[in-house]
C-alpha cells in the first residue's frame, strides 16, 4: 500500500507541474500583457485580482481540472482487464521412483482477470505456478484438475486446459548394452580419422513404463566431434556424452537412462600411404585410332583415411572417357576419393592423351583362367578348344611392338555358377591399358563339379 500511495503522490506532483508550466504561467503572462494596455485597465484588473474571491474562483477552476484528470486515471485503474500468460510450465507431485505419468501437458495458458494494477502486480510477484497433485493415485487412467496458485487473491484465472486425463504406469527398469555413434565426422580434419571409441561403461539402466522399454532396440552414446576440444592425433578423453534410446526404426524412445551421460576415450589417428596413380581409359576410340601414350601430371599420390581402407588400396584408378576420340586431347580430372578414404594429397590432375593410327597383333594359345569359383567346386574345360584362345591386341605400333603373351590374361568369371555344364563368356585384360584386348573365341564350355 505504501508503494501505491507513493505512486499517487508522484502522479499529483507531475500533474501540478504540468498545469504550472502549460496553464498558470501562460495565463499570468497574458494577464500582464493585458495590464499594459492601459493604466485604467491595470488598476481595475489589479483591484479584481487582489480580491480573495477572484483567487478562490481560479483555485476552484484548477482543482476541477485536476479532479477530471485523476478521475480518468482512476477509472482506467479500476476497470476490469484480462491478460493471457502463455506456455506456463506444469509440475506434478507424485512418487517419481515408483510411477511414470503420461498425458500431462508440459505447459498451459493462463488467463488472468481483474484490475489492471492487480494484474501488473501479479506479474511482478512470484507465483507457485500450475501444479497437479497425483499423490496416492494408483496405476490407470485418471481425470485430474490443474491448479494455479497466485499470491494475489483479488484476481480470477482460467486455465487452458484446466482438466486433463493422465495415465499412471508402474516404473520398471532393465539393463541394456551401450553402443555409440560418432556425429559430425565431417567437422574433423580430413587427414584425421576416429579409429576407436572406448566408453567408460558397457551397460546402462533404462527406466519407464514396460511398453516403452519394450520399444527400445538400442541405447547409444552420441560422441559429437564438435564437442572434442582441439582434435588431434592421439587419445582424447571426452566427458558428458549424452545417451539416447532408439527403437528399431531409429526414432527416439522417451525413457529415463541411468546414468544420463558417460565419458569415453576417443582415439584419433592419421593413417596414410603413398600409392601409384593408374590412368584407365574408358570407351572405344574412333575407328582406326589407338592411344599412343598417356602423360599424367601425377604418378603417385598420398591417401588418408581409415586404416583398413588405406591398407587395402594398392593404386588410385583415374578414369578418362576416350569414346570416339580421334585426335590428341588434354584432360583435367577431379580425383574421386575411394570408399573409406577421407583425403587425397592432390584434388586434381592433368592427363595428356596422344592418339595414333591403330594396328593389331594376334597371340595364340593363351590359357584360360577361372576366377571367383566357389572354394568347394572345381572346373574343367569340355574340349581342348575351351582351354585356350587366340587374343587380338590393338594399339599404336609403338605401344604394341613390345607386348608379350605373358602380359595378357584370358579368364572366365564363375561367380554365381554352380554344379553343371555352362557356356561362359571369355574376358581378356593386359598390363598396358593403352591397348585393346579381345578374344577371337567369345564363349567356352566348362563343367563344374564338387571337389
Amino acid at each position: 500500500m505504501k508503494k501505491i500511495g507513493k505512486l499517487i503522490m508522484r502522479l499529483f506532483r507531475h500533474i501540478g507541474l504540468f498545469f504550472d508550466k502549460w496553464l498558470i504561467t501562460p495565463i499570468t503572462k497574458l494577464i500582464l500583457k493585458i495590464m499594459n494596455v492601459g493604466k485604467s485597465l491595470v488598476k481595475s484588473f489589479d483591484r479584481i485580482s487582489s480580491r480573495k474571491s477572484t483567487l478562490l474562483v481560479v483555485s476552484l477552476i484548477l482543482a476541477f481540472g485536476v479532479f477530471v484528470v485523476i478521475d480518468r486515471e482512476s477509472t482506467m485503474m479500476i476497470d476490469q482487464y484480462a491478460e493471457i500468460l502463455y506456455n506456463q510450465p506444469v509440475t506434478a507431485v507424485y512418487n517419481e521412483e515408483l510411477y511414470v505419468v503420461e498425458g500431462l501437458p508440459k505447459t498451459v495458458d493462463i488467463t488472468l482477470i481483474g484490475q489492471r494494477r492487480h494484474i501488473f502486480l501479479a506479474k511482478q510477484s512470484p507465483a507457485k505456478g500450475v501444479s497437479v497433485d497425483l499423490t496416492g493415485m494408483k496405476p490407470g487412467n485418471h481425470k485430474v484438475t490443474l491448479k494455479y496458485t497466485q499470491r494475489l487473491r483479488s484476481l480470477d484465472y482460467k486455465l487452458d486446459p484446466s482438466q486433463v486425463t493422465v495415465t499412471i504406469y508402474e516404473k520398471v527398469s532393465e539393463n541394456r548394452t551401450l553402443t555409440y555413434d560418432v556425429l559430425h565426422q565431417e567437422a574433423l580434419d580430413s587427414k584425421l580419422y576416429i579409429s576407436n571409441v572406448e566408453i567408460d561403461r558397457s551397460e546402462v539402466i533404462i527406466k519407464g513404463a514396460q511398453y516403452k522399454l519394450d520399444q527400445v532396440a538400442t541405447v547409444k552414446a552420441l560422441v559429437d566431434v564438435k564437442n572434442i576440444p582441439n582434435p588431434h592425433a592421439g587419445e582424447i578423453t571426452v566427458k558428458d556424452i549424452p545417451l539416447v534410446a532408439y527403437d528399431t526404426g531409429g526414432k527416439i524412445v522417451d525413457v529415463e537412462i541411468v546414468p544420463k551421460t558417460v565419458a569415453a576415450n576417443v582415439t584419433i589417428t592419421s593413417p596414410s600411404k603413398e600409392i601409384p596413380v593408374q590412368v584407365v581409359p574408358k570407351g572405344e576410340l574412333a575407328f582406326g585410332k589407338s592411344i599412343k601414350s598417356m602423360e599424367a601430371s601425377l604418378s603417385k599420390i598420398t591417401v588418408y583415411g581409415s586404416q583398413e581402407a588405406v591398407d587395402k588400396l594398392e593404386q588410385l584408378e583415374v578414369e578418362i572417357d576416350v569414346k570416339g576420340l580421334d585426335k590428341n586431347k588434354d584432360f583435367d580430372v577431379t580425383l574421386k576419393k575411394p570408399k573409406g578414404i577421407t583425403e587425397l594429397s592432390s584434388k586434381s590432375m592433368k592427363i595428356k592423351v596422344i592418339v595414333d593410327n591403330s594396328s593389331s597383333k594376334e597371340f595364340e594359345n593363351i590359357s584360360i583362367q577361372s576366377e571367383n569359383l566357389d572354394s568347394n567346386l572345381k572346373v574343367q574345360a569340355l574340349t581342348d578348344e575351351d582351354r585356350q584362345v587366340t587374343v587380338v591386341v590393338k594399339g599404336s605400333d609403338e605401344a604394341i611392338k613390345d607386348i608379350q603373351a605373358s602380359d595378357i590374361t584370358a579368364y572366365i568369371d564363375l561367380k554365381n555358377y554352380g554344379v553343371g555344364e555352362h557356356e561362359v563368356e571369355v574376358k581378356v585384360t593386359g598390363s598396358d591399358l593403352r591397348l585393346d584386348y579381345s578374344s577371337k573365341t567369345k564363349k567356352v564350355k566348362v563343367k563344374i563339379s564338387q571337389k
